[in-house]
């Protein structure tokens, strides 16, 4: 297996172009995949086949959210409207994969949890997805894998951070001045 070797630039160096352009390639053939999101839909045809892939997104969002998990925070986080986030909700407490509980801070307030089918739901899910992943992995070096695992979580993190410091601007300068 031919790789390149990984050297790191010095910390004043800026990527190369042709770096650059190989990472924007790959990230438009990974973008068609995730398009497609053919890890989802391969997992939900093997364990939940009544789920729409966007339940699954739901499922995700919850564990991403940074304290109370609500409809709202749900559909923050997923970036949707929370009128969706809320129908989204509504279908799988339905279902029997969420449900509702009051808030213990504030009863008004409505949190949404998993159920014991939800969590075995979700389990089950992430077993399909790694197995997927494992077999595309299958033939890399342990210290490819390493390697990759981590730089991979490092441009994901940087990607984030670069995506919300832009929207965080653009919601600034809409905002109205005090």
């Amino acid at each position: 297996m031919t790789t390149k070797t990984l050297v790191k630039p010095l910390a004043d160096e800026a990527p190369s172009p042709e770096d650059v352009a190989r990472v924007s390639e790959t990230i438009t053939r990974m973008r068609l995949l995730i398009g497609r999101r053919i890890i989802g839909r391969t997992a939900i045809a093997n364990i939940a086949p009544g789920l729409d892939i966007s339940h699954l997104d739901v499922l995700d969002a919850m564990r991403r959210v940074d304290g109370e998990v609500t409809v709202g925070a749900i559909a923050e986080v997923m970036r949707i409207d929370p009128s969706r986030g809320s129908r989204l909700v509504a279908d799988l407490v339905a279902r029997g994969i969420l449900r509702r509980d009051a808030s213990q801070a504030d009863g008004r307030r409505s949190l949404v949890v998993r159920t014991e089918f939800g969590d075995s739901l979700l389990a089950e899910i992430r077993a399909v997805k790694r197995s997927l992943l494992a077999r595309v992995l299958d033939n890399w070096e342990a210290d490819e894998l390493n390697a990759f695992s981590i730089l991979f979580e490092k441009f994901v993190t940087d990607f984030e951070s670069v995506y919300l410091t832009a929207e965080k601007a653009q919601e600034e300068k809409l905002s109205p001045a005090p």
